[in-house]
């Protein structure tokens, strides 16, 4: 199984993982043609510079033929100016995502003015829709935005809609991200996995005051991430950084036992005295014996007997928990005491929502205790492909172990929906579903192997 390591001992913002992106070998053209497809008057600047001593590729990004300028130099030439990014170590003007309800924006020398209602998601979304990138290219990019855009909604207690990611920072943003999509599917990696992520440390300056770092958007993408800062006092982790790790990670541990292929290295703006402020992503494969280590995760069961609740009831609970966040929920029929049928109901689910669930089989059934206890689970890596049919497209689940791919299935919900508007047997949608990924993967393989 082929993996990739990110090493965020400096944080990392979405140029720097560009950067590490074309430094690790992915083709620097692939990431070129895809921001001038975008027709959003951007294009990239791909230069190599030294970092305490690292050689690592710088990636900026030029809107309109000028470059963002570092803030400290962007506060000199307008002090006036009412500065919607952060003041970012890594990318100074990155993600400005902010609820349209702003004061007005202003402009720095010589760039376009950024306009009080910047890009809308709905609009990103469009965009992305009509861009010249892999279908699954496109559904992790979009992915990445909502996740972005939903931390900024919470924040400001506006809706997801209401978030508008403004002029400057719309197109930097939709080149970080889109281009990391589209890099990360290049890589051609089955999982991603990342350090312990450096936040860095002090304060930032934002549209609404001075904010401790990590900012609160970033705060919000890192639920669940393991974070530490190493005193350094700058913004080391952006919020645009924090949303590609959100979707692309899929676990964070100390550096894997792997056969190393090949690393690169992505360089943030500033050059940090004795700290190297760059990103590290390591490309290899994982050892046999991985495979099976990392697949391991531990859940919390939880358990209720019941033997006095309507059935209809049941059946209600059970959805009732998985939308909560349940990984899994099932009943079995169990003989209790006194001879009385009963059903034993079984939760599966991550430790952190143990709590939740457990009030909801309080609140929701008759029983009077949930029994709790801690299991380990053995998962293959699992990833999604789209597939087109006679009557629109379906998802493809595919599980694998070593590399090989050992399952696949059509998404049901895709082939229901379909069934559905289309009137036709949701059989003959999965069968042909299966028969696309089977043609797909043959193609793919054929083509591999030519080469």
């Amino acid at each position: 199984m082929r993996i990739a390591y990110l090493d965020c001992f400096s944080g990392m913002s979405g140029d720097m993982f560009l950067g590490a992106l074309i430094d690790a070998g992915v083709p620097a053209e692939v990431l070129e043609k895809t921001v001038a497809a975008l027709n959003i008057g951007a294009q990239l600047e791909i230069s190599k510079v030294n970092r305490s001593g690292i050689t690592a590729t710088k990636v900026d990004v030029l809107v309109h033929g000028e470059k963002d300028l570092p803030r400290e130099e962007f506060r000199a030439q307008s002090e006036t100016a009412h500065d919607h990014s952060h003041d970012h170590a890594n990318h100074p003007r990155e993600s400005n995502a902010h609820s349209h309800s702003h004061g007005p924006a202003s402009s720095r020398a010589g760039a376009p003015a950024l306009q009080d209602h910047g890009r809308s998601l709905t609009e990103i979304k469009r965009i992305i829709a009509s861009a010249a990138i892999s279908d699954s290219a496109k559904k992790t990019a979009v992915e990445i935005f909502e996740v972005l855009g939903a931390a900024e909604a919470k924040i400001h207690n506006v809706n997801i809609d209401s978030v508008h990611f403004h002029e400057i920072g719309a197109v930097d943003a939709m080149v970080d991200i889109i281009g990391a999509a589209v890099g990360a599917e290049a890589l051609g990696v089955d999982e991603v996995i990342s350090s312990p992520l450096n936040v860095g440390g002090g304060t930032v300056k934002c549209a609404h005051g001075v904010f401790p770092v990590p900012t609160p958007a970033t705060v919000e993408l890192l639920q669940g991430a393991p974070v530490y800062s190493s005193g350094i006092q700058a913004e080391l982790l952006t919020p645009t950084g924090a949303a590609i790790i959100r979707k692309l990670v899929t676990r964070f541990s100390a550096f894997p036992e792997m056969k190393i292929e090949r690393s690169g290295y992505g360089a943030g703006t500033r050059d940090f005295p004795e700290h190297a402020n760059v990103v590290r992503l390591t490309i290899g494969e994982a050892a046999s014996s991985l495979a099976l280590k990392t697949a391991q995760e531990t859940i919390s069961v939880l358990e209720a007997n019941l033997d006095d609740l309507n059935p209809q009831v049941f059946g209600y609970v059970l959805d009732r928990l998985l939308e909560e966040g349940a990984l899994d929920v099932f009943g079995m029929p169990v003989q209790m005491k006194k001879n009385r049928p009963g059903t034993l109901l079984t939760v599966l689910c991550k430790p952190e929502d143990a709590a939740k669930l457990t009030q909801i089989v309080f609140t929701e059934t008759t029983t009077l205790g949930v029994r709790q206890r801690q299991d380990q689970r053995s998962t293959l890596a699992r990833r999604w492909v789209t597939v087109a049919t006679s009557w629109g497209e379906v998802r493809i689940k595919i599980a694998s172990m070593n590399g090989t791919v050992t399952n696949y299935a059509p998404e049901y919900e895709d082939c229901r929906r379909i069934a559905t508007e289309q009137h036709v047997p949701l059989k003959t949608v999965m069968q042909e579903a299966i028969q696309a990924y089977l043609l797909g993967a043959a193609d793919k393989k054929h083509n591999h192997e030519g080469h």
